[in-house]
């Protein structure tokens, strides 16, 4: 034994043999065979506490408490990509039929100078600025590209880094949209940045119920799938559509789809969004098509048309922030099948960090500080905003340093930008900037999916990424008594690692064994899901609190989460699951299971919002129309976390238009 591999070699020899019961020898590779023995090997200098489990499934076998753990890791080392080291060779790949590059090939490698930056290192910040923007997500990104086009001096606080695009590009495991219980490469990858539930359970970034969205240059935009929606027009009507159920805080937006329209717009042409003419029933109308047609799709896409046709519901294609063309200077997407979760390797995913950061860089104007985080808002003898407090760590040694700005945009995402006004206090605001009214970090929401998975018996996954392809959206409104609805899109082409765990998970493979491996070799490419986020019922109780008695390495107090979902959202989810399962048959799916089940906990994740809601009025909102903070008209908010409800729909396009909203009012329209 020795620190790198701390399990003796017997304990290595007894686990070979186990995890050959997972996945036994046949014309293909068993576990062992394909290196899974090196796999596990490999992971416990990154999860030590996995050591232990380990030990006990060496001693007591499939009787250990641990063993469905351990086949489920087995099974992801053999199904994941090759560098992970449990799939030599690629040998699984070629049994299911998959392959991750393009029916074309890989396109030649980007070259390394991604995209413009300007990096600052903590030692040269300067003492004043005239703009910081806290996180560099969409509306990060927004505020830094607008405000520096206006003549500002800015400073982009990400608490990431910038990993190139080969680094965020391959590792199956590791991806933010899979569950291996591993670090994902976008962020946070250390597990000291914890969270705590209403329980007092303490959970890290490698728990789903911490409500991960990637910390890294460019935000969830650097690894998103990039489905670019916009909100139609009762989205911003919920409650004068369909009432105010019992127990939520439902309410209308203080803006109209008309107010968005045209940054919509914007934000479709500037950032580069790709698709058909309209977005189907519902939508709201444009005054200009997309600037890109939509992406080539494949047989999938006419199987699913044709069956919602003999169903009579329309469909749309799925506008997506992805170039189907050279645009703006970037590559047209290959259409490869590693897309959401990862970066693109072709560059044509548009994102924060390769368009609106590097126009901000462009001006000579702006500079970005990574691995570094705000713990408050300065604020003077008056309560008004001056500045941020920033922290970090530079080998191994904490720095913090108090900045000056004359403008302060947050743009962190609805849980760490709630975090941050509640850790600002003031004489003025004791409970933190902007919540004299108890208002910040309540609302809490993100989406709550349906869907389902369908079997078949042909071949239906026909590789052509990035996956959505075809959307129907009549189901985003006025559906019997269901308050609300969304669309209902095909899912982007699956990792056989995650095929895996979705098929075990809906009971149509064992989770070990020959009859798992078969069903991997048929199902992989005879499977299809659809999915659907839901109009969710805000909540008051659902919210971000901070544990004063829980802090993170930099001594600031942490996210601490409350409340649940709504019932009615469960309806709504229920019923898209029903949907799916229903198109699904008709497009000939021979065994159907429909996603339910319970939900403990709010919701958040990658589309967290609504915890800084947008009002008219400061008693019921945190911020104006524009983003601004009550009572502080230096200090906005530019993100998720604004929003009032968070439409049936993927809501980053939203997040990109109310952000060139605020901007330009923030400049006077000198953008």
């Amino acid at each position: 034994m020795s620190p790198a591999n701390p399990l003796d070699e017997a304990t290595w020899e007894r686990l070979g043999t186990l995890m050959d019961q997972v996945i036994p020898p046949d014309e293909y590779p068993s576990a062992s065979q394909a290196g899974g023995v090196g796999f596990l090997a490999s992971l416990l200098a990154e999860r030590p506490d996995w050591i232990e489990r380990l030990q006990a499934v060496a001693r007591e076998a499939t009787a250990s408490e641990h063993w469905d753990w351990f086949a489920e890791m087995v099974a992801g080392g053999y199904y994941a990509d090759p560098a992970n080291g449990g799939n030599a060779g690629a040998a699984s790949w070629r049994m299911v039929g998959w392959q991750a590059e393009p029916l074309g090939g890989w396109p030649d490698p980007v070259p390394a100078a991604e995209a413009a930056r300007t990096i600052v290192h903590p030692r040269d910040l300067e003492s004043r600025y005239d703009a910081i923007v806290i996180g560099s997500g969409a509306g990060g990104g927004v505020a830094a590209c607008g405000l520096a086009e206006a003549g500002r001096r800015v400073l982009v606080v990400e608490a990431g880094q910038w990993p190139s695009i080969d680094e965020l590009h391959r590792d199956h495991l590791r991806n933010p949209r899979s569950d291996w219980g591993l670090a994902p490469l976008s962020g946070p990858t250390d597990a000291e940045h914890v969270r705590v539930l209403e329980n007092g359970q303490i959970v890290t970034p490698l728990d789903g119920s911490w409500n991960n969205n990637a910390f890294t240059a460019g935000g969830g935009t650097r690894v998103y799938g990039a489905q670019a929606w916009r909100f139609s027009p009762l989205d911003f009507r919920m409650a004068s559509t369909y009432g105010v159920p019992e127990g939520s805080a439902l309410k209308d937006w203080p803006i109209s789809y008309e107010d968005l329209e045209p940054y919509y717009e914007r934000a479709e042409w500037e950032i580069g969004v790709s698709g058909g003419p309209h977005d189907g029933r519902w939508a709201g109308p444009r005054a200009r098509e997309l600037p890109m047609p939509a992406l080539s799709s494949g047989s999938r896409r006419e199987r699913l048309a044709q069956a919602a046709e003999s169903l009579g519901f329309g469909t749309v294609p799925v506008p997506l922030l992805i170039n189907s063309r050279p645009y703006l200077g970037r590559r047209a997407c290959s259409q490869c099948n590693l897309c959401i979760g990862f970066s693109c390797p072709d560059d044509a995913k548009n994102g924060s960090q390769n368009t609106m950061l590097t126009r901000a860089f462009a001006t000579g104007r702006a500079q970005i500080v990574l691995g570094t985080r705000a713990s408050q808002l300065l604020t003077d003898v008056h309560g008004r905003v001056v500045g941020a407090t920033l922290v970090g760590e530079v080998d191994g040694v904490v720095w913090r340093r108090d900045i000056h700005a004359a403008e302060i945009v947050v743009s962190a995402g609805a849980v760490e930008s709630a975090r941050l006004l509640l850790n600002s206090r003031s004489d003025r605001e004791p409970d933190g900037i902007g919540n004299n009214n108890d208002l910040v970090g309540r609302h809490l929401q993100g989406h709550v999916y349906g869907g389902a998975l369908g079997l078949f018996e042909d071949v239906v996954e026909d590789l052509i990424g990035p996956g959505p392809s075809i959307a129907t959206t009549d189901y985003r409104h006025h559906n019997g008594d269901i308050v609300g609805g969304g669309i209902i899109a095909d899912e982007f082409v699956a990792t056989p690692a995650n095929t895996y765990w979705y098929l075990v998970s809906a009971g149509f493979i064992p989770r070990t064994g020959p009859a798992s491996k078969e069903g991997m070799r048929r199902y992989v490419r005879r499977s299809l899901r659809l999915m659907g986020p839901v109009q969710e019922m805000t909540s008051a109780e659902s919210r971000v609190r901070v544990d004063e008695n829980v802090r993170d390495p930099f001594g600031v107090p942490v996210a601490r989460f409350s409340g649940s979902i709504h019932p009615e959202d469960l309806r709504a989810r229920d019923f898209t699951s029903r949907t799916s399962g229903t198109w699904l048959r008709a497009a000939g799916a021979v065994n159907v299971a429909e996603f339910g089940g319970a939900r403990k906990g709010p919701s958040g994740g990658q589309h967290q919002a609504g915890t800084l809601r947008m009002g008219s009025d400061p008693s019921n909102s945190v911020v104006d129309e524009y983003g601004r903070v009550w009572g502080h008209e230096n200090l906005r908010i530019m993100d998720g976390s604004v929003h009032v409800t968070n439409g049936g729909v993927n809501p980053v396009l939203t997040i990109f238009a109310t952000a060139l909203r605020s901007v330009e009012q923030m400049t006077g329209g000198s953008q």
